[in-house]
């Protein structure tokens, strides 16, 4: 059968999605670009904000008039969506087929071709931790990039922050067996794949079991999983996401400095600079344990670069509230920021107290702050120019076609004349030439 899948939200959702599209393969199905040749469609979804359900809703309710043209067509739900709203989803899209939770991903190639079989709507949700180690597959597009490739190592999250569902979406938090992680790895490396990215909803609570204390200083199962990770050969870096930041002990800094193939690029989620809300949030840390934390990252690699994620008009936000916030903002100086405007999710701690900030106050602070990134990484970018940066080219660059494109460790992108004989996944050495707003331009350096 075509099978045509449809991606919302996170980084671990498109590793499911790609998961599942080498599991169907496998069994024989065809992935396709578009919904006009599909004899399957399915919608990995988003519950982590109201919009992202409201757009996977009307996308889907929008696939109505494909199912009155081709009545055999079998349209799904799955994902974080499909496990908070489960039969609920059946009953508001009649024309809908199966709702899979995000335990059960793993016996999608199963539950299509039954209902191939058999036509009865179907709605699977709940834990199961067969999950973790079921969804190994990879996918890869033809004509599509073999150089990056994604290994999910955890699923779930502990942390109960008072604003997001991913716990009750995902499931309590389980990592994988090591050895497991790292024969993937070794297969990817001997395939191509010359970058990973290591996910997790708590990426560095790897091999915790569900611990959410801060770890002993020397105690960190998920820098063992690097150590071992650098040294599979034909690997040459190693990214993850996303981390909590209290996980960032002596231990964990130490074995990222030590190894080169870790990129110096760190996701380290701030949400609020204000002690006050960030108790609210049951974020368990203060803005000075964050400035503390990204001090020991930054004296150990002064290269290193910082993204983080943001909520704005989080209840009770005052004016001075939210000053903290941009001011830690632009003390660490982060390159990337995520902001999102706060939403009140069914099922979140903090849905229970009135949403006080008026919309029109969020939307006043999200521009604020997104004016005070593009300022800085036009800083940042600028500060490259004349500097020599190390970029694994990754390919044709999709807006200048005389070009190709790559990313520095420090996961900045650059474009550049491409030298003879370069070939995808190359590591080169590039001189900055040039810097726009959020892309570095330079030349291949002569020996």
């Amino acid at each position: 059968m075509n099978i045509y899948i449809k991606t919302y939200g996170c980084q671990m959702n498109e590793r499911d999605s790609e998961a599942l599209a080498g599991m169907l393969c496998a069994r024989g199905h065809k992935i396709v670009p578009d919904e006009d040749s599909a004899d399957v469609m399915i919608f990995n979804t988003c519950s982590v904000r109201d919009q992202a359900e409201r757009k996977a809703v009307g996308k889907v309710s929008f696939m109505k008039k494909y199912k009155d043209r081709k009545p055999e067509l079998i349209i799904g739900v799955i994902g974080c969506m499909a496990e908070r709203r489960g039969e609920s989803l059946l009953e508001e899209i009649k024309h809908l087929d199966f709702v899979l939770g995000t335990g059960k991903l793993h016996t999608l190639p199963d539950l299509i071709e039954s209902l191939r079989e058999k036509r009865l709507r179907r709605a699977d949700t709940g834990p199961c931790n067969d999950v973790l180690t079921a969804m190994g597959a990879h996918y890869r597009p033809e004509g599509g990039s073999n150089v990056l490739g994604q290994i999910a190592i955890t699923r779930g999250c502990n942390r109960f922050c008072s604003y997001c569902i991913v716990p009750y979406v995902r499931g309590r938090e389980i990592s994988r067996e090591m050895e497991d992680i790292l024969a993937e790895a070794r297969m990817l490396a001997a395939d191509g794949v010359r970058e990973i990215l290591l996910l997790g909803q708590n990426v560095a609570a790897y091999g915790m079991n569900g611990e959410t204390a801060s770890p002993a200083p020397e105690y960190s199962p998920f820098a063992d999983l690097l150590a071992e990770m650098a040294k599979i050969d034909g690997l040459y870096r190693i990214r993850y996401t996303s981390p909590y930041p209290t996980y960032f002990n002596d231990k964990l800094i130490r074995t990222i400095a030590e190894n080169p193939k870790v990129c110096r690029n760190v996701h380290l989620p701030l949400q609020s600079g204000s002690d006050r809300i960030l108790k609210l949030m049951n974020r368990q840390y203060t803005a000075d344990l964050y400035r503390e934390i990204a001090g020991k990252l930054r004296r150990a690699m002064p290269d290193i670069t910082f993204s983080t994620d943001v909520i704005v008009g989080f209840p009770g936000e005052t004016e001075e509230d939210f000053r903290m916030t941009r001011d830690l903002m632009n003390e660490i100086g982060f390159d990337q920021s995520f902001i999102f405007k706060y939403s009140p999710r069914p099922g979140a701690k903090s849905a229970q107290e009135p949403d006080s900030v008026p919309q029109s106050v969020k939307e006043e602070r999200d521009q604020i702050l997104l004016a005070d990134l593009a300022e800085r990484t036009a800083k940042n970018m600028a500060a490259q120019v004349g500097t020599v940066q190390e970029v694994l080219a990754e390919g044709v660059s999709r807006r200048m076609a005389e070009r190709w494109t790559g990313r520095t460790g420090g996961n900045r992108m650059i474009h550049f004349p491409p030298p003879e004989g370069v070939r995808p996944g190359d590591l080169l050495q590039i001189r900055v030439k040039r810097a726009g707003n959020v892309t570095l331009y330079g030349e291949v350096e002569k020996d």
